[in-house]
């Protein structure tokens, strides 16, 4: 069976290291076989835990295992016979060595071939728990949201392209003096795209698979942390709880205008004001808070402390649900449904496209494949209400069947 997956991201510097620290020793002190995962490219884990942490799943404690994804090492196993190629190609043209063999790698391909390494960890069934501390939000969301590119490359594209690069090989040679890539080079990108499909498929189990938001309770992290929500509902991703980390105990009583404990009380009504826009916009999900410790939570007591020091969390272990995407039939047609909470109507955007339909939220969009029911239907219209997306869809008379 696969393991229970729980993936933190949030705005940079909110502390999700500490809190999936924090969490996957609580769940081995549970009595679950736990490993924590960094694909952060600004590896903090190893500092946080207080003990060596390697490339591969290194024992920290009893059934506790941690592992620092080297991005290096996971290039090297999905990209080497393409950056070769690209490498010589850039070289042929005049770039030096060193310049080339940066140019070979695609931005934030790093970050996205250790996701890979999710993939391993749940074919190799030896974890009960994987816990993984995510690179900041923006990354993130970039990364979730490629396999559906890489999706549709393997549809439309991948395949077709052996036949015409054989043909197109030794002229390219002969006119523009290009060399195009050889067969291991194709087999490499098909076997890189169909890896993150199969990755893609693994994060959207929701009974097996959910992220968490790690935000402080500040004005401008609450607002990242909203719009985060939405776009991981747009790409089919569960939320299943977030994390209110560094939140101020109560101040002391009443204080001077300029003692400390006046600077501090300020401080404290802003933080309560926060706890409450969060608690509004994510009702409906379990707010989880972390107070702001004496101390830095770095080692084992510290991280067991923080653990215990949250309030209002559920049992990691305890199944998920999650409505994803769904389609029901209607007296008039079909009714298409997607989770957005908190977004309005007017930063969305639909758009038909042959057996596609793309929805667009601010900057985000996804690509979703159409059933075969709806490729023959029109849109009728769509809304946005309760934080539903709803899309209707009614059959086109010139294609549907007859009868």
């Amino acid at each position: 069976m696969a393991p229970r997956t729980i993936l933190y991201t949030g705005k940079g510097g909110v502390g999700k290291t500490s809190v999936a620290a924090a969490t996957a020793r609580r769940c081995a002190a549970d009595g679950a076989r736990t490993l924590v995962i960094s694909t952060d490219p600004a590896h903090s884990l190893q500092d946080v835990l207080q003990a060596p942490v390697e490339g591969k799943p290194t024992k920290i404690a009893k059934r506790l295992h941690a592992q620092q994804v080297q991005a290096q090492d996971e290039m090297e196993l999905h990209w080497s016979a393409v950056s070769e190629w690209l490498g010589t190609l850039l070289m042929e043209r005049g770039v030096n060595r060193i310049a080339a063999e940066e140019l070979t790698v695609p931005p934030g391909g790093d970050e996205l071939f250790s996701l890979l390494v999710l993939k391993a960890h749940a074919e190799a069934d030896e974890f009960d728990v994987v816990v993984v501390d995510c690179a900041p939000t923006g990354e993130t969301l970039r990364l979730l949201s490629f396999p559906d590119a890489a999706r549709w490359w393997l549809d439309k594209v991948l395949g077709k392209e052996q036949s015409m690069l054989s043909a197109a090989r030794p002229l390219a040679r002969m006119f523009l003096d290009i060399q195009l890539p050889d067969e291991k080079v194709v087999a490499e990108v098909q076997r890189l795209v169909k890896n993150l499909v199969a990755m893609h498929e693994l994060l959207r189990d929701a009974s097996r698979v959910s992220m968490r938001l790690v935000m402080t309770p500040d004005r401008m992290v609450v607002a990242e942390a909203m719009r985060t929500f939405t776009y991981l509902n747009l790409y089919g991703y569960l939320t299943d709880a977030v994390v209110v980390n560094r939140v101020f105990p109560d101040a002391a009583a009443e204080a001077g205008p300029h003692t400390p404990d006046a600077w501090r009380s300020s401080w404290n009504a802003a933080q309560q004001e926060g706890l409450v826009e969060v608690r509004e916009s994510f009702a409906g999900l379990p707010v989880i808070v972390t107070p702001y410790l004496p101390s830095e939570p770095i080692g084992a007591d510290a991280l067991a402390d923080l653990a215990a020091a949250q309030e209002g969390g559920s049992d990691v272990l305890s199944p998920v649900t999650h409505r994803g995407l769904s389609v029901e039939q209607t007296d008039e047609g079909f009714l298409m449904s997607l989770p957005l909470p908190l977004a309005h109507a007017a930063d969305l955007g639909l758009q038909r496209r042959d057996d596609e339909l793309v929805v667009t939220v601010g900057e985000h969009r996804r690509v979703l494949t159409l059933p075969a029911a709806l490729q023959r239907c029109v849109v009728e219209g769509a809304s946005v209400r309760d934080g539903l997306l709803r899309v209707r869809f009614v059959p086109d008379e010139e294609v549907w069947p007859r009868g």
